[in-house]
Formats: structure tokens, C-alpha cells, sequence
């Protein structure tokens, strides 16, 4: 009777309430700003642990990424808004010695295959170098 009725109700608000937090957790996420030599902005969601070059290439922007991550290219090179750099860890040694090879190497490059999205970089803008070079030749 109406005691069932009750406890169905409650059943049913606590799972939309439950439904729409777990919605809500999935949404908190991260937006990342890709800006291209043309001064164009788009901005992304990401993921905690997402990186970078994966993150543009999910959302179709134009970050090359000549050797898929290895440490082996220059080619996913970006400069990160000077505000957000500090927040990122120090660059390894392989990192360093590939940026050495990047056209346009600025005070805050760095590669983007390299750099995962953590909580602290939500709203950083990274910009997309006018030029890219590729330390292996490919054209």
C-alpha cells in the first residue's frame, strides 16, 4: 500500500540523486586551451593523466606527433602559458635534449606527449609553434 509506494519514491529520487552526482563527477573535468600560430582558440575537456599530444589529436587539432610519444621527435612541441609552467614537473633529460631540436624553443616549451593533464592545469592555454621541425629529416 502506501508504505511501498513511499519507500519506492525514496528508492527512486536516492538513484537520480546518485545518477546525476555520478554525472556531474564524470563532467568536473579539465578544460585545456590549444591555441594555433593563427592566434585560434579551442578549448578542450580532459581527463586527469591525459596528455598533451593525445588530447589534440582526440580533438582533431593539428599537433604532430611524429614518433607517437617515444621521446624520439620535436614534433608535438608546445609553449605553455607561462602562469601554468611552474605547475608542471621538471622535464626528464630526454625531454630537454629533444626540445634543444625544436624551432621556435621558448623559456616555457615543452613537448606535448610529455606533459599530463593534472587538476592544476584547468583553463591552461598551450600555443601550437608556427613551425615545426622534425630532427629526423621527414618533411
Amino acid at each position: 500500500g502506501f508504505e511501498q509506494m513511499l519507500a519506492a519514491r525514496q528508492l527512486f529520487s536516492f538513484a537520480r540523486w546518485s545518477e546525476s552526482s555520478r554525472v556531474a563527477r564524470r563532467f568536473a573535468s579539465i578544460h585545456i586551451v590549444y591555441k594555433d600560430k593563427d592566434g585560434n582558440q579551442q578549448t578542450v575537456r580532459a581527463q586527469e593523466g591525459d596528455n598533451l599530444l593525445d588530447l589534440a589529436h582526440a580533438n582533431q587539432i593539428e599537433l604532430e606527433g611524429a614518433c607517437g610519444g617515444a621521446l624520439a621527435c620535436s614534433t608535438c612541441h608546445v609553449i605553455v602559458d607561462p602562469a601554468y609552467f611552474p605547475k608542471l614537473p621538471k622535464p626528464e633529460e630526454e625531454e630537454l635534449d629533444m626540445l634543444d631540436l625544436a624551432a621556435g624553443l621558448t623559456e616555457t616549451s615543452r613537448l606535448g606527449c610529455q606533459v599530463k593533464v593534472t587538476k592544476e592545469l584547468h583553463k591552461m592555454c598551450v600555443t601550437l609553434p608556427s613551425e615545426v621541425s622534425d630532427v629526423r629529416g621527414a618533411a
